[in-house]
């Protein structure tokens, strides 16, 4: 009886939290199982008397007292209420503006634990207008053709002056500007593929057009602008007359806005001989990209106004204004040199410089506004930007030297079949598929209007990190051909931008562990930014009618969390939901599970941990690793499906899935770990974990196969790569790659009966003599297959060629007297 009663105890259990049941049904359910387990069979089914009915019967009793509205809110909502005000973490204006500037979108369904699948797949693919194709066809190729990297970066430290009005004639500065003012009006799809076909050539170039197109005056005066700011500045902008950059980094606070030093003072002054009302302001910015060039200085500054004078208080806050470089007071500094990048970047100051209020973007109407308008652009132009420029260096990477590990041979093999260079080539064709998935789906987001915070920040350092991992990967591949750089090096120029990217628009370290997941849970849990709001609502009353409501709430998601956590871990998914029946519904199923698993840890470590959370970066970097996964799993599967379950590209997505399901275990387990309260840690680990972990990541034999796909030139290695310039010019940097993968290709055959020869012993290949004529000599080959042969062979020995200078010619003294004459 007592095992039944146990049995039909974690059956109701499971069944209520589940279905998210009111408390009156907890209430009736308790009631019922404690007069079971009062039955008394010996006196005829009666129920046994004293102090256990009660108790049995207490539980039950209680439910159905907070089952009333004002009774729990009385007894129990404003305990509760008052604890968690000092539970939950506070959230600073500069926060608050964040989370409000921002949209949830998938990420949501993420932390909610069950993921509504039609919301993916309702996301648009990759869509470009016929206008858009053309350009990427048509100018963005011409540009590309046009730089020479080694020339940008080595000689002239800056695009050449062609490429540079081609730039602005075309438009490509003014690509998010609307036609009605002159601009393209292209959108977040296009410029990001604008930006990375342009940065696959050159990543200064491609910086050079992302920064206007990303958090920039432009996009703040389309927003914000007014009529006459917009009159007056944006097709000039689009034009190119205008070349604007922002400045936001001070010296000492980097993007803190908290700790921002750069102030105004509401006053008045003199401009254009008449005293008008302003602002006087001192700033102290560096790092700011195009600033040495630019006409327009974009500048975020604390505006205050201790007279007053605007209505708004003494401390009105954050507060943006666009001043041209030639007002008075405005200074330029020597610029910047990042990573020896050719990008313009340089610092800008100014001490008391008196601008009107006309200056101020927006107008007065958004003083103090700033940070939000910065958060609200930050958002979409960081799900262009940087993830543009990783995952083109990511697939780039993989162009070259997929080609190069099939031409370059060693042992009598290409290298790329060694499983040695295999293995990190693997590695390499798995980031490609998977963040450029990513890419698609976060810049589709934004074209549907979206403003996903949180996933462009975690894509921003998740993209970047692997850049990072897939040029080391490259280098390695290289060897010695990679570190000699020169006019035919085609990957220094992006290893050396890597730290750039990693740096840039929030520095990786900071995003990981201190923004995505402590930033993500706020904003895309079901019911805790809820509760915060209504924890630090001044009206108390109204505060408690609304945290009754998100406590409720939240405390049927925690039980739901409990079971569907437990059930996925002991059926590894076999019950989670999947949007289709494939040979992909395993995936969606395993993606839903450790959703779930995502939604429990995340749930209870900031219920648990709650202020303490920003100090606990290593557990929130984890969590944002887990929630990266999640996102790259989703992203890969939609993007699968979009291109129509490409059979060949199968091997390729199990092994992602695989490895990025491995990977969470890890993060999870270092997590629970690594989790102060060690009750909660070892409950999670059981709850989310019941049968402990048996994720394994893609095996060898499956990462190999692709690997000998992608050596090939054809449709799979083009996929991979898609975006990049590709020159089938010999001549070129990268065209010489190209042409010989195709040359080796052809003298396959020919060059197995070449290398089994001269394994026997029947030729030798040497220095002094041609060894392909004494193949025909002995008869190994004929005229044609040799013509074929040593079509390869020239080609093979261009692709290994290094650069090599006079002892000379590198010292500063030449290049200076180079420049003279």
């Amino acid at each position: 009886m007592i095992f039944a009663l146990i049995v039909i105890s974690l059956v109701v259990f499971a069944v209520l939290a589940m279905r998210e049941s009111p408390l009156l049904q907890w209430g009736v359910a308790a009631l019922v199982i404690g007069l079971l387990g009062r039955l008394d069979f010996s006196t005829g089914f009666g129920f046994g008397g004293g102090v256990g009915l009660v108790l049995a019967l207490l539980p039950g009793s209680i439910m159905l007292v907070l089952s009333v509205t004002m009774l729990r809110k009385l007894l129990l909502i404003r305990v509760v209420y008052g604890a968690v005000k000092s539970i939950l973490p506070r959230v600073s204006r500069t926060e608050q503006e964040a989370l409000d500037a921002g949209t949830v979108g998938w990420d949501a369904e993420l932390f909610s634990g069950r993921p509504d699948w039609t919301k993916l797949n309702a996301i648009r693919p990759l869509t470009l207008s016929a206008e858009e194709q053309a350009f990427l066809d048509g100018p963005t190729d011409e540009v590309c053709a046009m730089i020479d990297d080694w020339d940008t970066r080595n000689n002239r430290a800056d695009l050449s002056p062609e490429v540079w009005q081609f730039l602005k004639d075309k438009g490509f500065l003014g690509m998010l500007i609307a036609k009605e003012h002159g601009g393209l009006g292209f959108g977040a799809q296009a410029q990001s593929m604008i930006v990375s076909k342009i940065a696959s050539r050159s990543v200064a170039a491609g910086i050079t057009v992302m920064v206007p197109n990303s958090l920039g005056p432009g996009e703040l005066l389309e927003k914000y602008g007014t009529d006459a700011q917009k009159e007056k500045y944006l097709g000039r902008l689009a034009k190119g007359l205008e070349v604007p950059c922002f400045a936001l980094t001070g010296v000492h606070s980097g993007s803190d806005a908290g700790g921002m030093r750069d102030i105004g003072v509401v006053t008045k002054g003199r401009y254009q001989g008449e005293q008008v009302l302003g602002v006087k302001l001192s700033w102290d910015k560096r790092y700011i990209t195009l600033a040495p060039i630019a006409t327009l200085v974009g500048l975020a500054f604390i505006l205050k106004d201790p007279d007053n004078l605007l209505g708004k208080g003494e401390n009105i806050g954050i507060t943006l204004a666009l001043v041209p470089h030639d007002h008075e007071g405005v200074e330029i500094g020597r610029r910047h040199f990042p990573a020896r990048q050719a990008f313009m970047n340089g610092p800008t100051r100014g001490t008391d410089v008196f601008i009107p209020m006309d200056f101020l973007i927006g107008g007065t109407d958004y003083a103090g506004q700033g940070w939000r308008m910065l958060m609200e652009c930050l958002s979409t132009g960081r799900a262009i930007s940087l993830p543009a420029i990783g995952s083109i260096s990511i697939k780039q990477a993989l162009r070259v030297t997929s080609a190069y590990a099939r031409v370059r041979r060693q042992f009598g093999i290409p290298i790329g079949i060694m499983e040695g260079v295999a293995e990190p080539l693997g590695e390499m064709v798995k980031r490609a598929y998977t963040f450029e998935a990513a890419r698609r789906l976060t810049a589709s987001m934004v074209d549907e209007g979206q403003r996903p915070a949180v996933i462009s920040a975690l894509l921003k350092y998740r993209t970047t990190e692997a850049m990072r991992d897939s040029l080391d990967d490259s280098f390695d591949i290289h060897g010695g051909r990679a570190i000699q750089d020169g006019p035919t090096n085609y990957l220094f120029g992006q290893y050396m931008a890597t730290p750039v990217a990693i740096t840039v628009e929030g520095a990786n370290i900071l995003t990981r562990t201190l923004m995505t997941f402590a930033q993500g849970v706020l904003r895309a849990h079901p019911f805790l930014y809820k509760e915060i709001e209504a924890a630090q609502n001044k009206d108390k009353k109204a505060g408690i009618d609304q945290f009754d409501v998100a406590f409720g709430g939240h405390a049927k998601f925690m039980l739901r969390n409990i079971v569907a956590s437990f059930v996925h871990g002991v059926s590894n998914g076999a019950f989670a939901s999947t949007p289709l029946q494939s040979d992909m519904a395993v995936w969606y199923r395993r993606l839903h599970r450790y959703a779930q698993a995502f939604a429990l840890t995340a749930d209870w470590t900031t219920v648990i941990l709650g202020g303490q959370l920003k100090r606990k970066q290593k557990l929130s970097g984890r969590m944002a690793d887990i929630l990266g996964d999640l996102y790259l799993m989703s992203a890969t599967l939609r993007r699968f499906e979009d291109e129509g379950c490409i059979a060949q590209d199968k091997p390729l997505v199990d092994a992602i899935m695989a490895d990025q399901i491995a990977a969470m275990e890890q993060s999870f387990d270092e997590v629970f770990a690594n989790f102060p309260n060690r009750f909660a840690a070892n409950a999670m680990r059981f709850l989310c974990f019941p049968l402990g972990r048996h994720a394994k990541p893609a095996s060898d034999r499956v990462n190999y196969r692709f690997v000998r796909d992608v050596l090939r030139p054809g449709t799979f290695r083009d996929r991979l790569t898609a975006g990049t310039y590709v020159s089938m010019d010999p001549n070129d940097v990268t065209g010489v790659l190209e042409d010989a993968l195709i040359k080796v290709t052809e003298a396959e055959e020919i060059e197995a009966k070449f290398i089994k020869a001269a394994r026997k012993g029947v030729i030798e290949q040497r220095l002094d003599r041609d060894a392909i004529d004494d193949a025909v000599t002995a008869g190994i080959l004929n005229d044609n297959e040799a013509g074929i042969m040593r079509a390869a062979q020239d080609a093979t020995n261009q692709v290994v060629k290094v650069d090599d200078f006079e002892a000379d010619e590198l010292a500063a003294e030449h290049k200076h007297s180079a420049a003279a004459e």
